[in-house]
């Protein structure tokens, strides 16, 4: 009884390949070859709505994909290490592309997550942007880099479910529904907004629009992971993107 209930609470199975070969996963959630699939993963960089760059550690595929749905969906926490790992890689790009025009003695550069619905945060029991965002910065810090976390996006009105809609639904469905809830906490500030996941993108620019509001100059997005098909707004017209490029 007690050996099922502590399987229940910490899988012994491999969030990425379900192997049950070894005991890595209880602890960590990945097998060894797992997480060596996931630290080799092509970073992709691409811009968004011709505002910002964004990057992305991984192609949201394979191990990296099934790994972000158990930690986020399935409540697998002991993965918030290794995805957080990921999110430093773009960060890190994200703080780099943007480093010729951050003025020298700038303040900390902002890591700001993406809000999700409180519904949804209620009922998966965590928020696993934010953590994923307080993780990566801790391992930013402890290298010597001046970055902190500042959660101030929040949702100003009700959205609809995004799953069912197709890419112009889904601007229309988030125009405007992101606001700074302390703006001046991030006014005049370099932000970087940070997500697990980047598809159409139009959840990404309602965060740089709400920011840049705000007063903040917005260096990049960065995520974990980004579809392979995304979509971009260009003077109010859809358009495909290019492929991205790799870091």
């Amino acid at each position: 009884m007690g050996a099922a209930a502590l399987d229940l609470l910490l899988p012994t199975s491999c969030a990425g390949c379900g192997s049950r070969d070894n005991s890595e996963p209880r602890a960590r959630g990945l097998c060894g070859s797992c997480r060596c699939d996931i630290r080799h993963q092509q970073p992709l960089r691409w811009q968004l709505g011709g505002l910002c760059w964004a990057f992305a550690a991984a192609a949201y595929d394979g191990v990296v994909r099934s790994a972000l749905l158990e930690y986020k969906e399935r409540g697998r926490l002991c993965l918030r290490r290794e995805l957080a790992n990921c999110l430093v890689v773009s960060v890190l790009a994200a703080i780099g592309s943007a480093a010729p025009t951050i003025p020298y003695g700038q303040p900390a550069v902002l890591l700001v997550p993406v809000p999700s619905a409180t519904a949804t945060r209620k009922a998966r029991g965590h928020y696993p942007v934010r953590a994923m965002a307080r993780t990566a910065c801790a391992q930013l810090t402890a290298a010597g880099l001046d970055v902190r976390t500042c959660d101030v996006l929040r949702q100003t009105r009700t959205v609809a479910d995004q799953s069912g809609l197709d890419i112009g639904a889904r601007y229309a469905n988030l125009a405007g529904a992101l606001g700074v809830a302390k703006p001046f906490s991030v006014r005049g500030r370099q932000v970087v907004v940070v997500d697990d996941i980047v598809t159409t993108g139009a959840t990404a620019l309602e965060a740089v629009r709400a920011l840049s509001a705000a007063g903040a100059t917005v260096c990049a997005v960065a995520c974990v992971a980004a579809t392979a098909k995304r979509s971009d707004i260009s003077n109010g017209k859809l358009r495909g993107m290019s492929d991205p490029a790799r870091l």
